[in-house]
């Protein structure tokens, strides 16, 4: 056990209980000591304190009137045991998978009490670690006392059945504790319907039947003469018909899901006259400080993994003059459920409509390159998001190592180094998007009456005005606006 097993002088830095005892000290998880530093750009941060108040469950009993809400709090905490396998690569990079996996605990509200990290050419295909291992960490968690094990790899239904049976407590694979934190982070009506649409088709084929309790009438004779009357029914078993109610469910949501698309193209038509810019990024890079940064939307901002599901979108000028829609969209993460990908497909949509792509990289994090993979992984199954210009955002870089920062700034893409907390670099980031977004192009010179003083309006702040004047019929505009706009402008100056 890496808790009790003190490492002797000497030992190589990259043993697999030299890697546990450093993932146990919480150095580099998301969940830190000291809170979640904010600026005066982050507001009020009301929902904080909503997503931090006491939660109450069904069948757990209030009844002391001394109780605090920390007691309470420690008795709904589950204590988790983390198990990490790798093949092949640096001792390195399966340290930073268990770090993730130990912040993907603690934002789901548990505890980390020990871990167990395994090098093996293939994934055991019955207990995922071996008969050994298995025995192992049964071990651990007796030790510990731990009630949960959450192994970081997506399992079979067959090896976490298995592997519950060895250890005797509940197993959760990775997919799993992700889909637990969006379902406790979805606020919207839509995300929601997406989250339980998404859970509901990871658990369709790990429904577990436990013998004859599970089974339903027989149908005809089955059982034989002596089953007799009352044992002849429809012969559906309780899976089978928990199997059919949730397909019906799953209808239910998809139904629900495309009924709000209408809604949604709605609201992104009205955001077609002003430039879009979506902010996109690995979990907790820091996009919504950014966004805070870029627009004072005092959305919130929090030191852990997913904070941000639900997309907001926001106004924001560029340096000369020019208003755009900023959009800050779910973060991602290595091997993201497939399931959530699918079910996050309209949301995911917002980016393939954008002008700009701000891509934020936290360029503290042991490997930034990995996370910008991750990135591209999940974007590539977005139609039309690989046309959309991007702007790498070197976020985090008043604490970033200068060498990471130099081989990050050498990449091909355009880069920019900022910092959300500090403001260091905002405003050159409001001259590069000022300068990436594109410039209305269709040249007008009409006479608009002076009834119609709101399309003046919309060619100041939309537009470029290259000449104004008044005149005895209306006023004189010579101006660069987009499509659109220009259409209306021409068709009010020929009505006048």
């Amino acid at each position: 056990m890496a808790d009790q097993e003190l490492q002797p002088a000497g030992t190589d830095d990259n043993s697999t209980d030299a890697i546990i005892d450093r993932v146990l000290s919480r150095a580099g998880t998301a969940v830190a000591e000291g809170g979640t530093a904010r600026t005066d750009y982050d507001g009020d941060q009301f929902e904080r304190e909503e997503r931090a108040a006491l939660r109450r469950i069904d069948n757990l009993s209030t009844e002391l009137d001394d109780i605090t809400e920390v007691e309470y709090r420690q008795l709904r905490l589950e204590k988790v045991v983390l198990v990490g396998q790798f093949a092949r690569g640096r001792a390195e990079d399966a340290e930073v998978g268990l770090r993730e996996l130990a912040a993907l605990a603690e934002t789901a509200g548990s505890q980390v009490l020990d871990g167990l990290l395994q090098r093996r050419p293939h994934p055991d295909p019955a207990t995922y670690i071996g008969k050994g291992k298995a025995e192992e960490l049964k071990e651990i968690v007796a030790a510990v006392g731990a009630d949960t094990v959450i192994v970081n790899d997506d399992l079979a239904p067959s090896q976490r059945r298995a592997l519950e049976d060895v250890v005797k407590v509940k197993v959760v694979d990775r997919t799993a504790l992700i889909l637990d934190i969006f379902a406790q982070h979805a606020k919207s009506k839509e995300g929601k319907a997406q989250v339980e649409l998404a859970q509901l088709e990871y658990l369709l084929p790990r429904l577990r039947g436990w013998g004859d309790s599970m089974s339903r009438q027989a149908g005809g004779q089955v059982g034989g003469a002596a089953s007799g009357m009352g044992s002849r029914g429809p012969g559906e078993t309780k899976i089978e018909l928990d199997r059919r109610r949730i397909h019906t469910r799953m209808a239910q949501l998809r139904r629900q899901i495309k009924a709000m698309a209408p809604a949604r193209d709605v609201r992104r038509d009205r955001r077609l006259a002003l430039p879009n810019v979506a902010i996109v990024g690995y979990t907790n890079a820091g996009k919504s400080s950014i966004l805070n940064r870029v627009t004072g939307a005092g959305v919130l901002v929090e030191n852990a993994l997913f904070a941000t599901l639900d997309p907001t979108v926001r106004r924001a000028s560029t340096p000369d003059g020019r208003e755009f829609t900023v959009s800050d969209t779910v973060g991602f993460v290595r091997n993201l459920p497939h399931q959530l990908v699918a079910a996050f497909a309209s949301t995911l949509e917002e980016v393939a409509h954008a002008d700009l792509m701000l891509h934020v990289v936290d360029a503290s994090h042991p490997d930034p390159e990995g996370q910008i993979a991750a990135v591209r992984e999940v974007l590539a199954d977005v139609p039309g998001a690989d046309q959309v210009n991007e702007v790498i955002v070197l976020n985090k870089a008043d604490v970033a190592d200068p060498e990471t920062l130099m081989r990050l700034r050498a990449r091909r893409e355009t880069t920019i180094e900022v910092s959300a907390l500090t403001g260091e670099g905002i405003d050159a980031l409001m001259t590069l998007i000022a300068e990436q977004l594109p410039r209305p192009d269709v040249r007008v010179d009409v006479v608009l009456p002076y009834t119609r003083g709101d399309l003046v309006n919309e060619v100041h702040l939309h537009g470029e005005v290259l000449e104004e004047d008044h005149t005895h019929d209306g006023t004189h505009v010579v101006a660069l606006v987009n499509e659109s706009l220009a259409v209306r402008v021409k068709s009010a100056s020929l009505t006048a």
